[in-house]
């Protein structure tokens, strides 16, 4: 039974994370387009890069939110997986603001709560289950990476993020 309810578990938690990510993306329908017409640092990734990095992280923030969870679950772990929720919605809510709204500097101020998000779950992971937060660290550094991707962005293209 144990392990008919960590492999659901696993699952919920999957599906829960790329739930979110959904949500994200649907701001995100016009990216590439909108992407491939801003100025570009020299240092940016290419469009197509991003979904991939993005799927990996999302399994990543899944499992490591599964080893906490299953550590006695919600009851238990309310604290470090009510902050994963939040940064969770955080994530979903910049791609709204940078790609649908087109707001460059509010995404850079939300992007920064996002971090500071990220950085609060890994270290009340990280006492729960060192893993977990370990698997969180991908992530941090790749919005580390975007925070500065935004910032820049949000300055080569006022006209197009104000």
């Amino acid at each position: 039974m144990n392990r008919q309810r960590d492999i659901l578990g696993l699952v919920g938690w999957l599906a829960a994370t790329f739930a979110v990510s959904w949500i994200g993306a649907r701001a995100s329908i016009e990216a590439s387009s909108f992407y491939a017409q801003l100025v570009q640092p020299g240092w940016a990734p290419p469009a197509w890069l991003f979904g991939p990095v993005w799927t990996v992280l999302y399994v990543l923030m899944g499992i490591a939110a599964w080893l906490v969870w299953r550590t006695g679950g919600f009851r238990a772990q309310g604290l470090p997986l009510g902050a994963f929720a939040l940064q969770l919605l955080l994530n979903a809510l910049w791609s709204w603001l940078f790609f649908a709204w087109k707001m460059g500097g509010v995404a850079l101020a939300e992007v920064l709560l996002l971090w500071i998000a990220i950085a609060s779950t890994i270290a009340l992971f990280w006492r729960v289950r060192p893993l977990a937060g370990a698997l969180l660290i991908p992530y941090l550094l790749w919005v580390s990476f975007a925070t500065g991707l935004n910032f820049a962005l949000w300055q080569l293209n006022p006209e197009l993020l104000g």
